[in-house]
């Protein structure tokens, strides 16, 4: 559960500042499968997805869950757990053969055996090992190929396409969020189309990897606006990946966005103002800085 930091920082109030440190954060390239629930009635099936995939690629797999959404209440219906996908884990059994370094070529993930089980023992460590036998190795060229191969694993993790919520189908200007922002985005976007503004949506859930289709989906839109309740991180990822021009509102108040708010942006958005509203913000906190007094005697 995200929330305002850093350190301490705001315990109880809510914030996205911690995406860079669920994808970068361990020493060396060490990859994780990253989800983000958009409610908290959406928690359940991303904890779902997620078990799926870990059992499925055997990866850890990370969800980035927020302060609103933890605070946060709905209705939900029980779903009916038959009508759920079957996780399916085939588990190494004794007696039969066993190739613990071996990797399944779709998936990449090596086959799982319950610890202690006779005949299925083998070698496991924080150490690089060698591929196929789990040796130690230094050898340079081995360690570029697990890195590589740890890393097309979590990249090849199979993820559902982002929906996109255009009932125009002539929007130019897209509203990307992730996590808690779903709410107050798609009310603005209720909103802005009652005025007659044509404006699309979409929600990721899917953080690492991202969905198949992300790219062909922001190359669709004139101008793709994204609101997070941090510095841009999300929109620093996005630029760099697919080279789109995001534009990036950001809010670190412990609050989440209000639809007003995000109304606001939309408008902005349109009328060309929306960078200078973000510009405006680091300039505040740069004179706020210069106001306050220096020295021995200085006013709180």
């Amino acid at each position: 559960v995200q929330r305002g930091g850093p350190s301490t920082g705001l315990p109880t109030k809510p914030e996205q500042a911690d995406l860079l440190q669920a994808l970068f954060g361990r020493n060396g390239e060490s990859p994780v499968a990253v989800l983000a629930p958009r409610s908290p009635s959406d928690c359940f099936d991303v904890a779902v997805q997620a078990a799926r995939i870990a059992i499925q690629y055997h990866t850890p797999v990370m969800i980035l869950s927020d302060g609103a959404i933890a605070n946060g209440s709905e209705p939900w219906r029980i779903p009916d757990v038959s009508s759920y996908e079957p996780i399916v884990h085939t588990l190494a059994k004794s007696g039969e053969p066993f190739a613990p370094y071996a990797r399944d070529p779709e998936t990449l993930a090596r086959q799982f055996a319950i610890p202690g089980t006779p005949g299925l023992e083998h070698r496991i460590g924080g150490l690089e090992a060698a591929n196929g036998s789990g040796n130690i190795s230094y050898e340079p060229k081995n360690h570029d190929l697990m890195v590589r191969l740890r890393h097309e694993k979590v990249a090849g993790i199979k993820v559902p396409d982002v929906e996109v919520d255009d009932p125009s189908g002539e929007a130019q200007l897209l509203l990307l969020g992730w996590g808690s922002s779903y709410g107050p985005i798609g009310e603005a976007c209720r909103r802005a189309r009652r005025k007659g503004i044509k404006v699309a949506h979409a929600q990721l859930r899917n953080l690492n990897p991202f969905p198949g289709n992300l790219g062909e989906v922001l190359s669709r839109y004139s101008s793709v606006v994204l609101p997070e309740m941090n510095l841009g991180q999300l929109a620093l990822l996005l630029r760099g990946k697919y080279l789109v021009d995001i534009q990036s509102v950001t809010k670190v108040e412990g609050m989440a966005f209000l639809a007003d708010e995000v109304e606001s942006i939309i408008e902005s958005a349109l009328d060309g103002t929306l960078g200078e509203k973000e510009l405006e913000k680091a300039e505040f906190a740069r004179l706020a800085a210069a106001t306050i007094e220096t020295g021995v005697g200085a006013s709180a």
